[in-house]
């Protein structure tokens, strides 16, 4: 339901658990003092670190051109501009050298098929955030439909979570000044969706008891405009302990339905369907399953076997049923995709007549196109889609947009293409990007590795064709978490930086992701969560035992939840790594839940709370397992001063037990850039170029 993210808790909240930071819980935490986030002390001891960070690895005419290349790739005209469509309408958030903070603007599909078009800008966010003296980040733009007149605008500084949400009048290009009606939310992490043009859905701080232990709303209410936020009206309440609570509304013609949603956890949801006389109908399908709705149909996508009507469905298939005929009580599903040990459901979204499934096979995507009809689904192929690539359908407007869909597809070493089509109709291309990186002679492979319980883990080798069989030095990256899948993509980043400088570059997909369907995340939730770093390491044993690299020529780098994977790999498997980069990371697993948006991800980690569960956490949680007798490879840490989903107490802490013990390491903080890391074009070329740079040093030119 959500990404890893949401909101702090007080100081209170944190000074809970101060003495409960060791395997064994009476070692006090040396370093509690750096999660106060910005405290002066703290900020002072972040910039030292980061002065030397700077000195080493970003003072050189090598990191000046690396870091403008990037720059340039990221502030170029010539990149897809990917547009958003509402209706006769594409929408896009643009940010160029002219505009580095952005700007919101749109058009029309016809003037967008040109090679130039004339884009309409609604919002210039460098103009804004001059004119309020605010370091606004956009934060996204809710269009009521289908008139198209407002939408809520949620902008954050330094690109936090946390939102400030602002109705925008679209004909007069200004924000509605809350005296005059309009909706405002100050910050805070809400939630607001129209119901009409005079009444929204929010959930927000409400005050004390109104958000969940994670941060998020626990209440939902309707806001009627001209009234206060405080009278808005209470529609569900959650629990203290649920993630999340919200309501929306299904606007389309003929099936209008109002609903709850109520997050217990990071996996499961409760949906109801709210009457008009205020009463709630629970929808009485698996809390951990995703279902949705289009017309006369209801979809609902497994992450467990499920036995109803006397059937049994597998974990990962996509049922439908008539919804009338759900609401009557009916329970004979029709199964429309199911899985198998090489084939999972990635995604899936309606045109006006048909459903359109993108399905990964051995991690590499195919897309079909199902139509119902009387005498059930009949299933076709879609579009050719090629290997080693990711292709990405977008851009289905069911009710205002007919059959036309967008199709993108990238790979490792090939641009992205944007092409329109529809269903039974031509395709035509409508945006090519250039490459950004020589790629002549760069090569992809898949291979897979034997994890220690047996399980194949694939994974992408990209690397020029010279490289094969001779062993050198090779960047291995990995999230493994929250089933998200991870698949081929063009980084022209990775490609300057890294494949340019002679690297190899590879891609894992280890359990916790989705590649394999849901059983592949779920296997590794909780006490199994070892495993996750098993299949890790066996990949790094796996490039080895190929010739691909060596130990000491080998690198690895993760960001948040992967972050927590380099974490492990550095305090458990330290002789497989030559040098190690830990982005926005998750390392104090004793603490998390009480950091921020922590207490959302329990589902996934467990409560270390519960000495049973703080058990098996303990084995691998880095910062408890860091030891001074062990030798560790050189690591980069790096995390954000505004990021409220992952606790930068996290990276500090951490680091600063590594300088006690002597290790290596390097510490860098950007002031600004939430848990994207990045509020801008030139930070996240800053960004990019130093993991570039880090790894150049640390395997090409000391192993060299």
């Amino acid at each position: 339901m959500h990404d890893t993210a949401c909101t702090a808790h007080d100081g209170a909240e944190r000074q809970r658990g101060a003495v409960m930071s060791g395997v064994e819980q009476n070692v006090t935490d040396p370093y509690l003092w750096l999660e106060e986030v910005t405290d002066e002390r703290a900020l002072d001891w972040a910039r030292a670190h980061n002065s030397v960070v700077v000195e080493r690895f970003a003072s050189s005419d090598r990191f000046s051109e690396l870091e403008h290349r990037i720059l340039d790739m990221l502030d170029t005209d010539t990149k897809i501009a990917y547009p958003g469509r509402r209706g006769s309408w594409l929408y896009n958030f643009w940010r160029d050298a002219e505009h580095p903070r952005g700007v919101w603007r749109r058009t029309t599909f016809a003037e967008y098929a040109k090679e130039s078009p004339d884009w309409d800008v609604l919002i210039d966010l460098d103009a804004l955030a001059a004119a309020e003296d605010e370091n606004w980040v956009w934060g996204g733009a809710a269009v009521l439909r289908p008139e198209q007149s407002r939408t809520l605008i949620s902008l954050s500084r330094g690109g936090a979570d946390a939102k400030v949400v602002r109705e925008f009048d679209m004909a007069t290009r200004t924000f509605i000044d809350p005296a005059d009606g309009g909706f405002f939310l100050p910050e805070a992490k809400s939630e607001m969706r129209w119901i009409d043009i005079d009444s929204v859905y929010v959930g927000t701080d409400f005050g004390p008891g109104s958000l969940t232990e994670s941060g998020y709303p626990r209440i939902a209410k309707r806001w009627q405009r001209g009234t206060e936020l405080a009278d808005a009206v209470t529609v569900f309440e959650g629990e203290p302990g649920d993630v999340a609570v919200s309501a929306g509304y299904d606007r389309t013609p003929g099936y209008e339905r109002h609903f709850i949603g109520r997050a217990t956890d990071f996996f499961n949801e409760e949906v109801y369907l709210l009457e008009n006389d205020g009463t709630l109908r629970h929808l009485e399908i698996p809390a951990d399953a995703s279902e949705s709705w289009y017309k006369d149909w209801l979809l609902v996508r497994l992450k467990s076997p499920w036995e109803v009507g006397g059937a049994a469905y597998p974990a990962g298939a996509l049922l439908a049923m008539d919804f009338e005929k759900f609401l009557a009580g009916g329970r004979e599903f029709e199964v429309i995709f199911t899985p198998d040990p090489h084939t999972s459901l990635h995604g899936y979204g309606w045109t006006e007549n048909h459903l359109l499934l993108i399905t990964l096979e051995d991690v590499q995507t195919k897309l079909y196109v199902l139509t119902p009809g009387t005498g059930g689904w009949r299933k076709e192929s879609l579009a050719d889609t090629p290997p080693m690539a990711t292709t990405s359908v977008l851009n289905l407007d069911p009710l205002e947009g007919g059959d036309e869909f967008m199709l993108t597809t990238s790979g490792f070493t090939t641009p992205a293409t944007l092409l329109a089509s529809s269903v039974g109709g031509a395709t035509e291309q409508l945006k090519q990007e250039p490459g950004f990186f020589d790629a002549d002679g760069i090569e992809t492979e898949q291979f897979f590795a034997t994890s220690d319980d047996g399980t194949q883990v694939p994974y992408f080798v990209i690397r020029h064709r010279d490289r094969r069989g001779t062993p050198g030095p090779t960047v291995m990256s990995g999230y493994g978490g929250f089933e998200v899948s991870r698949t081929p993509a063009y980084s022209g980043a990775s490609g300057m930086g890294w494949l340019e400088r002679g690297g190899t570059w590879v891609m894992t997909n280890i359990r916790g992701g989705g590649e394999y369907g849901p059983q592949w995340h779920t296997s590794v939730q909780k006490a199994n969560r070892h495993k996750v770093y098993e299949d890790f390491s066996a990949i790094a044993k796996d490039l080895v035992a190929r010739g691909i690299t060596t130990a000491d020529q080998l690198g690895a780098v993760g960001g948040s939840n992967g972050g927590l994977l380099m974490g492990v790999m550095l305090t458990r498997y330290p002789e497989l790594f030559g040098a190690i980069v830990c982005q926005v990371p998750l390392l104090d697993m004793k603490r998390y839940h009480l950091l921020l948006a922590g207490a959302s991800w329990i589902a996934e980690y467990g409560d270390p709370d519960k000495p049973e569960e703080w058990e098996y956490i303990s084995k691998y949680s880095p910062y408890q397992n860091a030891r001074a007798d062990v030798a560790y490879p050189p690591i980069l840490l790096t995390t954000s001063t505004r990021d409220d989903r992952v606790h930068p107490g996290h990276a500090r802490k951490m680091a600063a037990l590594l300088e006690e013990q002597g290790h290596e390491f390097w510490y860098h903080e950007n002031i600004e850039g939430g848990h994207g890391g990045a509020a801008d074009n030139k930070q996240s070329a800053f960004q990019a170029g130093l993991i570039y740079e880090f790894f150049t040093q640390m395997l090409i030119e000391r192993r060299g």
